[in-house]
């Protein structure tokens, strides 16, 4: 054995959920997700277990993630959803195979994967993946770890309170899921700085996930740079990413996504196709949007769009396989070479990556990890894969040190999060999050409708909170709809704060708010108190 391999997946997205609506296009962001990355990861992973791979690596699954997951108004509409998309593979089938019958093999993959992912999802899941996840981590797969709890960015957060209520709030939702609780947390967008530590040693957590400057600008230095976690000094860990393998796999121009026979993501039958023949499998309005059947390889990074070659799913297959031996091959390299640097201490490489990469960004991804771990467990034993709680548990000594604040954001700081196109919305978080202490404080002894009221108050604050909205409006991506998220929930605090203060409740229009944002059923509102 010469070296450690951890791999960490974040599985997060917003919650998005509208029961105003009958169909509602952000909710397809769960629903490629759960057809293109957790069912085909749950299926490897289980596969894997029992043919006795052991596969080990630590994955959170964020609790807004949980939510959306266990709620039954999503796991009926993703249901229509998977069978809508079944039901146009199939006729795609049919078509393509008179038409262009160069496409049949990426249409016929698609009609077994799909049936395979209804059948799963359906009976060997009951349609809740809480189910499946939890398996794993009992079954010693996973080391399922959790995130703040509506993925807030802690060091813009105004308030101790506010920060601590993202923690705790994430480890009790954790704990009605997966019947534990954990042992890591992965910082919402890896965004540190001190002090966070100790809110997390308060909630229990022994370790965190950060980026590679966390430790590698720390005082004192690494003594083994990130290939080696650290300890802040009131004994909660670091584990920190390794840069050398992220190139590889996040990379769509150095790295395995770009090789040209993989799946090109941007050329989708949503677009390609007549309007009137997917009219049926469109939301009511007939908009064109991605469906996820998408037939054309990357052929080359220059190739335009209207040049493409067809996928050939058995050479996409092949290349999976000889880029995870690749993979591997480095792993060894890597290891001897920094076992000679550091005068034989066992490295451990970090590659924590966000989940949706493998399956929904790099189609062949889940296929790369499947070769990896049983290479891994078959074909070798110098590269030992561990969880960061394994690395904990071995008892191997660590180096005490105080990490530097960090992101995993553009130029590792906080700019992506806070700048000149969303900074327009923190005056009105802060407010809020000093609100909801003095009220928290205010109401010891709440009557039944005061609790109620002080609850949604909590959810509205910590849904206002999530940095995928002021992420999405840097990147310029939904922009209307992440403004008009932030703006709605501020809205919303507002009013119920109003409701409280006054002893003047609107019945209706509480129970309404309830409906649409359920988020967190657990929830006690004195989290945020002094």
């Amino acid at each position: 054995m010469v070296g450690y391999f951890s791999l960490i997946l974040h599985a997060h997205l917003p919650f998005v959920r509208h029961p105003e609506y009958p169909e509602f296009l952000e909710e397809d962001w769960l629903y490629e997700a759960i057809t293109e990355v957790y069912l085909p990861l749950i299926f490897i992973f289980q596969s894997q277990h029992e043919a006795g791979a052991k596969p080990r690596l630590a994955m959170n699954v964020s609790p807004p993630l949980c939510e959306m997951l266990a709620d039954p108004l999503l796991q009926e509409r993703y249901t229509r959803h998977l069978e809508n998309l079944l039901e146009l593979s199939r006729k795609e089938l049919e078509r393509v195979t008179r038409e262009a019958p160069e496409f049949a093999d990426a249409v016929q993959m698609y009609v077994d994967t799909l049936g395979a992912s209804l059948e799963l999802w359906n009976n060997r899941y009951g349609r809740n993946l809480i189910n499946a996840f939890r398996e794993l981590q009992d079954e010693g797969v996973l080391e399922i770890i959790t995130c703040c709890a509506t993925h807030g960015f802690l060091p813009l957060i105004s308030t101790r309170e506010a920060r601590r209520a993202q923690i705790q709030i994430a480890v009790a939702n954790y704990l009605k899921h997966f019947h534990r609780r954990p042992r890591g947390i992965w910082l919402a967008e890896c965004a540190y700085e001190h002090g966070v530590e100790d809110l997390l040693k308060e909630a229990g957590i022994e370790y965190f996930i950060g980026d590679s400057h966390a430790i590698l600008y720390g005082e004192p230095r690494p003594r083994y740079g990130v290939h080696a976690p650290v300890m802040c000094p009131n004994g909660v860990a670091v584990f920190a990413r390794d840069v050398e393998t992220s190139q590889q796999v996040w990379s769509a121009e150095v790295g395995y996504p770009g090789d040209p026979f993989y799946r090109e993501f941007y050329r989708d039958v949503g677009w390609d196709l007549p309007l009137d023949y997917l009219k049926p499998h469109l939301h009511s309005d007939g908009s064109r949007r991605h469906l996820g059947l998408k037939y054309f390889r990357i052929t080359g990074r220059d190739v335009p769009q209207n040049r493409k070659k067809p996928y050939v799913p058995k050479i996409a297959r092949e290349n999976a396989a000889l880029h995870a031996f690749d993979f591997l091959g480095k792993r060894k390299e890597q290891a001897r070479k920094l076992r000679e640097i550091h005068d034989g201490h066992v490295p451990l490489v970090t590659s924590p990556y966000d989940a949706e990469l493998y399956g929904h960004w790099w189609f062949e991804g889940p296929m790369f990890i499947d070769y990896l771990f049983r290479q891994m467990h078959f074909d070798q034993d110098e590269i030992v894969p561990v969880t960061p709680g394994d690395y904990l548990d071995a008892r191997i000594p660590i180096q005490i040190q105080q990490p530097s604040a960090s992101s995993w954001g553009e130029a590792g700081y906080y700019k992506v999060w806070i700048n000149e196109g969303n900074s327009w919305m923190y005056p009105y978080q802060h407010d809020a999050e000093r609100k909801m202490t003095e009220l928290a404080n205010r109401f010891e002894h709440p009557g039944e409708m005061e609790r109620r009221a002080l609850n949604q108050l909590a959810r509205e604050l910590l849904l206002a909170q999530s940095s995928d909205w002021a992420f999405q409006i840097y990147q310029g991506t939904t922009v209307q709809y992440s403004s008009n998220r932030f703006k709605s929930h501020i809205h919303r605090f507002n009013l119920i704060a109003k409701m409280i203060e006054s002893g003047e409740y609107n019945v209706a229009l509480l129970a309404e708010i309830e409906r649409r944002d359920n988020i967190f059923s657990e929830i006690d509102y004195r989290v945020y108190g002094w």
